[in-house]
């Protein structure tokens, strides 16, 4: 049985780790691998080296509208494309195993059922909300 008392501070818990994981890797891409470099990589994957360039700008506007909780339904399936992508052009050839070399495709696959459980969830505790065209703080739930 789901706890209602506690179950928007798990959801509000989860939200703000996955927009802080999505902050961390377009960080790597852009100050680490650099934009052009991801664009790279991309091209080597067989991929339009633009579409680098959208990921980054993906994953930072995503990571922010999930820690603030707007939107956290509709960004989490949003942003599955992303995990998908790199678990089929990147990490399922590595195996299973993300310690493997080059990382295997557990954890983007984990990250990416984190997102669809994000999206059953919805923002949780303090999320904003887009209301009749105000945005408003979800308080925390009546104990």
């Amino acid at each position: 049985m789901i706890d209602t008392r506690t179950a928007p501070y798990a959801a509000l818990v989860l939200r703000v780790s996955l927009g802080l994981l999505f902050l961390a890797h377009a960080g790597l891409k852009y100050f680490v691998f650099t934009p052009a470099g991801t664009a790279g990589f991309f091209q080597s994957l067989g991929l339009p080296g633009a579409l680098a360039y959208v990921t980054i700008l993906a994953e930072v506007i995503g990571a922010l509208l999930l820690i603030s909780g707007l939107f956290a339904r509709y960004v989490s399936l949003a942003l599955l494309p992303i995990l998908l992508g790199a678990i089929i052009f990147v990490h399922a050839q590595n195996g299973w195993l993300f310690s493997n070399e080059n990382g295997g495709w557990e954890f983007p696959a984990f990250w990416a059922l984190a997102l669809i459980v994000q999206s059953l969830l919805g923002g949780g505790a303090y999320a904003l909300s887009f209301d009749g065209g105000r945005i408003t703080l979800q308080q925390e739930p009546a104990a």
